[in-house]
């Protein structure tokens, strides 16, 4: 039985994002790791102050890195990935690793065309100005509490902007927005054939604008392998900041539960 976590952050936010799920996971007795994308072993304060390394990232570039925290390890690890995190998982999945996968309120890998309304009002203020396409954006709290903290009470939502905001790579949401347009494959481009895929499991917290239910489910059905296990589960109430809302302990539980009964060896 793998006994690795490897837990992968999404944009707008930096590894602090899973402190609850490190140590929840921690106390079973887990080795986890929450990898930050280059650039970002820094805190958030760092980055709000000094968004250059946000600036600097790319799709290759995270990949890479989290290729070679996962080839360093001696078991394939859980993977469980937020948001983008949740494209990184899959991109990782597609090419061999992990021995099972969970994309939490995942962004959808290229070829994927679902664009609910809210998803386009909660990106709208980066994509609206196309000078924010080299830029780091960073969202206010009424843009940041309608895509991550729509659910919460507004003094909780409030802390939980302070304490994980960063700001988005422009370059980057403006390539995924535009990758089912541009001709060729792109960045978060995966074989939704892979026969030797692990084990991948979406979740869809019910109330998440910016990437709303419709998304995971279009996702996975765009797997069509029938050696390979690809499954959805609902939430109910849960908003996109999944791990941080109130009942993420019964969510981290039903995950880790469903990766470790269907891990391949």
């Amino acid at each position: 039985m793998t006994d690795t976590i490897v837990l992968i952050h999404g944009f707008w936010v930096t590894p602090r994002s899973w402190e609850n799920w490190v140590a929840h996971y921690e106390k079973r007795g887990f080795r986890v790791l929450a990898p930050g994308y280059p650039g970002f072993e820094v805190e958030v304060e760092a980055l709000n102050a000094d968004p250059a390394p946000v600036e600097a990232i790319t799709i290759p570039g995270i990949v890479e890195h989290l290729e070679s925290v996962v080839q360093a390890l001696d078991t394939p690890p859980i993977l469980i990935g937020h948001s983008a995190g949740g494209v990184f998982t899959q991109l990782l999945m597609d090419k061999g690793y992990g021995a099972a996968g969970v994309a939490l309120n995942s962004a959808p890998t290229e070829g994927v065309p679902v664009v609910p309304v809210s998803q386009v009002k909660s990106t709208f203020p980066v994509l609206r100005n196309p000078a924010n396409r080299n830029k780091a954006v960073r969202y206010d709290f009424e843009q940041w509490n309608y895509a991550f903290t729509n659910t919460f009470p507004e003094a909780e939502a409030r802390a939980l902007y302070e304490r994980y905001a960063v700001p988005v790579s422009g370059h980057i949401l403006f390539e995924s927005a535009l990758a089912n347009l541009i001709p060729g494959h792109q960045g978060t481009w995966v074989d939704y054939g892979n026969d030797d895929r692990a084990p991948l499991l979406f979740v869809a917290g019910t109330e998440d604008n910016i990437m709303p239910p419709k998304v995971q489910w279009s996702n996975a059905r765009h797997y069509r392998s029938d050696k390979t296990l690809t499954r959805v589960v609902e939430f109910s109430g849960m908003p996109h900041l999944l791990p941080a809302a109130p009942g993420w302990e019964d969510v981290a539980d039903y995950v880790l539960a469903w990766a470790l009964r269907n891990a391949r060896a």
